[in-house]
């Protein structure tokens, strides 16, 4: 049983990138600088370029953030989104520094005379508008007898019907939660309502090792049905951490291939040399390269080869030696102290 068919929606383009469609599904973060220091932010940015990350958010807390953006624009290779949450005018300031996307949250913004000014400047410029909802910041007006995930969606179609009135379709939606069940049933309900492109997350996830296997398992059932065109994986520390986060989940769906793919196994009673110690050593050479491979680490050099045999490349472990081995075939003999190198020698061949 695979991955459940692609829910189908709008194509709606982000400067360069596009979101929905036939288009994979695209990784996104958020910057942790003071979006007012530009040097900070610009050298945060490159960082996740550098790893991947293919549409960058900045916070916009006041007139001097918004004022950064057109100068962190120009040093910057991927499209920036201008996150706004209660101030309409500095969306319109955003638009004014030529931001490539907006994120709004109906709940913050407040009045539909506020949000209908951003939308026609936003039309007139072509941008994409995100109507950004979360479960810990829904409007006032919402049904107190509802569920939590049926506020979610009721809000983000009043604001749906708005946009479309205004004749505004360059619309992307989010409903988020910290609750996976919550995130998820509010995703189901909304994907067969609208066209536009979803995208995925499980805010305020945590730090990096709950926060991941949090998302994973919201966004991952998710993605498993067909359902999200983009995700972010909100995570508590440096938004490095969120991209990879972001590409293990989709390579864990065979969704997108993006750089190393590391098997290792998890160690039992038969082996006999430190496996642990070497399986980060490898996962921290594999961290600097961005081509897809898959390269095992294996303590059993009787079954190594054949239980990772999918792999392009890896190493069965024993006690005094080791075997090199690709899509497993043996193909030569190191001694303990050449594992790491010996392996990743293997791995530039390939």
């Amino acid at each position: 049983m695979g991955v459940s068919q692609r829910r189908v929606s709008k194509a709606v383009r982000i400067a360069k990138v596009t979101v929905g469609g036939t288009a994979p599904v695209v990784v996104q973060s958020m910057t942790k600088t003071d979006t007012r220091d530009i040097k900070a932010t610009v050298r945060q940015i490159k960082e996740l370029e550098e790893c991947g990350c293919e549409i960058i958010r900045a916070a916009v807390p006041d007139k001097e953030a918004a004022e950064a953006l057109a100068a962190i624009k120009r040093g910057i290779s991927i499209p920036l989104v201008a996150d706004i949450h209660f101030d309409y005018r500095l969306a319109l300031a955003a638009l004014e520094a030529e931001v490539d996307g907006l994120r709004l949250n109906p709940g913050n913004i407040g009045n539909a005379e506020r949000v209908t000014a951003v939308v026609r400047a936003a039309k007139k410029r072509g941008v994409p508008i995100r109507i950004g909802v979360n479960a810990g910041s829904l409007p006032k007006k919402a049904d107190p007898q509802a569920t939590v995930p049926q506020r979610m969606v009721s809000a983000a179609l009043e604001q749906v019907r708005l946009l479309e009135s205004l004749d505004f379709d360059l619309i992307k939606i989010s409903l988020k939660a910290f609750d996976v069940p919550t995130t998820i049933e509010a995703y189901r309900n909304i994907a067969a309502k609208v066209p536009y492109p979803l995208h995925l997350g499980i805010t305020e996830a945590g730090t990096p090792r709950a926060g991941a296997i949090r998302s994973a398992v919201g966004l991952g059932i998710l993605l498993s049905e067909g359902i999200g065109d983009t995700i972010r994986v909100s995570l508590t520390g440096h938004p490095r951490e969120e991209v990879v986060a972001a590409y293990d989940i989709l390579k864990s769906l065979n969704l997108r291939e993006h750089g190393p793919t590391l098997v290792s196994c998890p160690t039992c009673g038969r082996v006999e040399v430190d496996l642990v110690g070497l399986a980060y050593a490898v996962e921290e050479r594999l961290s600097k390269m961005t081509r897809p491979i898959k390269v095992a680490v294996m303590g059993c050099v009787v079954n190594g080869p054949g239980e990772a045999r999918d792999a392009d490349v890896g190493i069965a472990c024993g006690k005094g030696r080791g075997v090199i081995f690709r899509k497993g075939e043996i193909v030569r003999t190191v001694e303990e102290k050449d594992f790491l190198e010996a392996l990743m020698a293997e791995v530039e061949r390939v």
